[in-house]
């Protein structure tokens, strides 16, 4: 279990401050995550590595010379935004291009590949390769689709190496496809993992019972067994990895560096007695073992298990993988001394100013600002039950996503209220802090939905009910082309299309907006809970999908409750300025 936090939902923030204290030779704190604190050459590909908080010594441990140049860090198990990414990538940009590296989940492609078609668009030149070593998340057939785990570590030195060694980006993305390509990772977990405050862990597994395939995250695995012994357990992880050869490698002579990851609370001794084996079967099967890893390289917070990962090299690979490496908690051989980057404040802003919105708009604002209040009580109130359904097949972050995001929303909403904002403005500003401190997937998503209904909403008069009702169409349609889900995927998707459709039928049918909300909010509930009978195609939930039959998506679930109160509270409103007209006319 986790022992020690402030509030959960600072828990990555304070994380990522306390790790830059410790680590000032290596890092420095910029907006979003980390890069070097040490000078790089003019012209390097800058490497940027990312994802959740919660894996470390991944991403922000293997910043450092010979490896990353920055890394972005997420909320827990969420990805980083689309911001924060952006923010890493212009401050570890060395004038050669960025190189983007990270685990294959939908969140990070969501976020990663938005902040690089950002800073394309800037002139910057970049490219990405996803991690997808996990030989149990797809097959063969669609390794494309396999989520990256403790195999990160490879393609991460192989891009770094080439880029240390004066490689253009070009050619350090080519040798990172082929590191990938050569990765293969399988693992074990004998109990789940706990977040911060969390009273459960994300799944639970018998006691004398062994998790198989399971992800980093949280996610359980796709079967059960009696735990072996050591000795058994160095047979699983070895015969699954060898039924999968990379195309052009053979078993016989081949060269492979074996990684033995634990991942959070699995004691080194174990590790040692299970390598012990594996390195038997290993040079039984024909191969030359090069630089075995035995320890922490990606973690899950407290999870106790481990996974193998076998790296397949050739000559190109191999030479790279002698580059020396100095970060905070990863080192290989001898780097020389570095100098000390001195840099102004990284994590100062500048303070936007606001125009205000005529006395009308400003009217709508502050209703605005009262609907965003009431997400942030109601994802309050239900962020346990949140956690907990996202957690049957999926990573358990939701609820807590939702907190940060929703409370950084209210904080921005309120202070373009106090600005003198219009509704467009205000809801604007409430998106983009949304978007940015929640991260990972839905942090995305209702980042585009509220700035999509913020564009109708304009910072001059009063909107029409037909201009709310066009705005959450537009956030409807945006969601399913940045996301991909449609509806039957078991996502937020399956009670957005639904509540916009209703709204704009409703509105068109001349409803006033209170009641085509409410209608609209009743039939987004009853899709919600019927999403439960539905088998994911989309997420982190795909692998497991049949875990999450029975029960709804916690995606889908939120929204429901969310559009359901904000429905209330626009009855309030009106009823109040209903109140104040019937006093105005006695």
């Amino acid at each position: 279990m986790t022992r020690l936090w402030n509030a959960p939902a600072d828990f990555a923030d304070e994380m990522i401050d306390g790790f830059v204290a410790a680590n000032e030779r290596y890092v420095r704190r910029v907006p979003g995550g980390v890069v070097r604190s040490t000078v790089s050459p003019a012209g390097q590909v800058a490497v940027v590595v990312g994802g959740g908080s919660g894996h470390y010594p991944a991403f922000g441990g293997l910043v450092g010379p010979g490896l990353a140049h920055g890394a972005a860090m997420g909320n827990l198990f969420a990805s980083p935004s689309t911001q924060q990414v952006y923010n890493v990538a212009k401050a570890a940009d060395n004038g050669g291009g960025v190189f983007f590296s990270y685990g294959n989940y939908a969140g990070d492609v969501l976020n990663f590949d938005a902040a690089q078609e950002k800073l394309r668009a800037e002139g910057i030149a970049c490219e990405t390769v996803t991690v997808t070593d996990d030989i149990v998340s797809a097959t063969a057939d669609e390794k494309h689709k396999r989520r990256g785990i403790a195999g990160d570590l490879t393609v991460f030195r192989i891009a770094a190496a080439a880029a240390e060694a004066g490689a253009d980006l070009a050619e350090v993305t080519r040798l990172a496809r082929l590191a990938n390509e050569r990765t293969r990772s399988f693992g074990v977990a004998f109990t789940g993992c706990t977040l911060p405050g969390a009273a459960e862990p994300l799944f639970t597994v018998p006691e004398g019972r062994m998790a198989i395939g399971l992800g980093i995250h949280g996610e359980p695995g796709i079967d059960e067994t009696d735990i072996p012994t050591a000795d058994g357990l160095a047979e699983l992880l070895v015969s699954r990895l060898l039924a999968e050869v990379p195309d052009g490698m053979q078993v016989a002579r081949a060269r492979v560096v074996p990684i033995l990851n634990g991942l959070g609370s699995l004691k080194y001794e174990e590790m040692f007695v299970v390598y012990r084996r594996i390195a038997q079967l290993l040079t039984d099967a024909g191969l030359e073992l090069v630089d075995p890893h035995v320890g922490e390289y990606c973690t899950s917070f407290d999870m106790a298990g481990t996974s193998l990962t076998l790296f397949w090299l050739d000559d190109e690979l191999a030479g790279l993988w002698e580059t020396p490496v100095d970060t905070p908690a990863y080192r290989r051989g001898s780097v020389a001394p570095q100098q000390r980057l001195v840099a102004a404040d990284s994590t100062a802003t500048v303070a936007e100013v606001i125009e205000p919105g005529d006395e009308a708009s400003q009217s709508v604002a502050r209703t605005v600002l009262a609907a965003v209040r009431t997400i942030v009580d109601t994802v309050d109130e239900h962020v346990d039950e949140l956690g907990r359904i996202d957690a049957i097949a999926g990573d358990g972050d939701h609820g807590i996503g939702m907190q940060r995001g929703s409370h950084a929303a209210l904080a921005a909403a309120a202070a373009a209220v106090d600005a003198g904002a219009g509704a467009r403005t205000t809801l604007a500003h409430a998106a983009d802090a949304w978007s940015d401190k929640a991260g990972g997937t839905s942090g995305a998503l209702w980042g585009v939905i509220l700035n999509a209904v913020a564009a109708k909403l304009g910072d001059e008069g009063r909107p029409e009910p037909t201009a709310v009702a066009a705005g959450v169409a537009a956030g409807s349609r945006g969601v399913t082309d940045y996301g991909k889900a449609e509806v039957g995927d078991k996502t937020l998707v399956d009670a957005l299309v639904p509540f916009s459709t209703t709204l704009t039928g409703a509105v068109d049918a001349g409803a006033g907006l209170t009641d085509a909300w409410r209608t609209a909010a009743d039939a987004a509930t009853r899709a919600a809970i019927a999403t439960a009978d539905l088998l994911p195609r989309m997420g982190r939930a795909r692998t497991h999908g049949q875990n999450s039959v029975g029960t709804p998506d916690p995606g889908a679930i939120s929204l429901a409750l969310i559009v359901t109160a904000i429905g209330q509270t626009l009855a309030a409103e009106t009823s109040a300025a209903d109140d104040q007209k019937e006093n105005a006319n006695a």
